[in-house]
């Protein structure tokens, strides 16, 4: 059960959230549910996936849905099984990672785990909407901060079911790339699918292709972070990105988008028939 009795939530906060356990067809709520509950939110505050308003999508980002999110979150053992990989990650790899970004950490659950898990490790929550309850939750955790922008010379950044949500993620993992130092990880995770409206469409071409812009970013794949849904990848260099090529890769991946999905699909499809 979701549980609305944190003092740390305003009344208000406490009926929006109520209003939208009611809402739920399944008590708790399902992943499925949350979805459409969030859903619900991004079609009332007048949200757009093919053409976003920043002003209604800022409003959509700062909701209290997204508190409700990560509460659902912290009971939902799929999703802790991903953060808890993530956290078994980096924790192997202590005497090297003694920075870490949480990209869009949101309600700060992972950040959390992180630095329960390793007292001596700093980390920052990066996030422009973070709630009171969320900042609360963390302030117990003396090297755990919320911050509202990258700083530089990370050890690791992590990105979790981020950037399917804005309109340019290749500026934004680049950005990314740019605060973490050479020979550094970043561990990405991405949903490139039309599972909530949230999800920008412009984005979904990068299913297939995210592994190879980024390598053209400098930032090698090197594999899933096992148990995850994220993927491994190191910053080789500091060195210029050659945007007009990476642009020009864009535009292949987004022409060939379509067709590359058709055919992974009779690929996938054909393995199951002769299974």
């Amino acid at each position: 059960m979701i549980d609305l009795s944190d003092p740390h939530l305003t009344n208000q906060e406490r009926e929006v959230l109520q209003e939208l356990l009611n809402r739920a067809p399944h008590t708790p709520p399902t992943l499925e549910d949350m979805w459409q509950l969030m859903d619900e939110v991004w079609d009332e505050l007048g949200c757009d996936n093919k053409n976003p308003n920043a002003p209604n999508v800022s409003a959509f980002y700062s909701h209290p849905v997204w508190t409700l999110n990560g509460l659902f979150v912290e009971q939902h053992p799929t999703s802790l099984t991903h953060r808890t990989a993530i956290v078994d990650w980096i924790t192997n790899l202590t005497s090297s990672i003694t920075k870490v970004a949480d990209f869009g950490g949101g309600f700060g659950t992972l950040a959390r785990m992180l630095g329960k898990a390793i007292p001596t490790l700093h980390v920052d929550i990066v996030d422009p909407f973070p709630s009171a309850l969320a900042v609360a939750r963390a302030k117990p955790i003396a090297n755990v901060v919320y911050v509202d922008q990258l700083s530089s010379d990370y050890d690791c950044v992590v990105c979790t079911d981020v950037l399917e949500h804005v309109p340019d993620p290749l500026a934004l993992l680049a950005t990314m790339r740019q605060a973490t130092r050479p020979g550094g990880y970043l561990l990405i995770a991405n949903h490139f699918s039309p599972s909530i409206k949230c999800h920008l469409p412009a984005t979904f071409h990068l299913r297939l292709s995210f592994s190879f812009l980024a390598r053209l970013m400098g930032m090698p794949s090197l594999g899933p972070c096992q148990g995850s849904h994220a993927l491994v990848f190191k910053k080789e260099k500091d060195a210029p990105i050659n945007w007009p090529l990476i642009r020009f890769a864009e535009r292949i991946s987004r022409l060939s988008g379509p067709l590359l999905r058709v055919a992974f699909w009779a690929k996938k499809t054909w393995k199951t028939y002769r299974s």
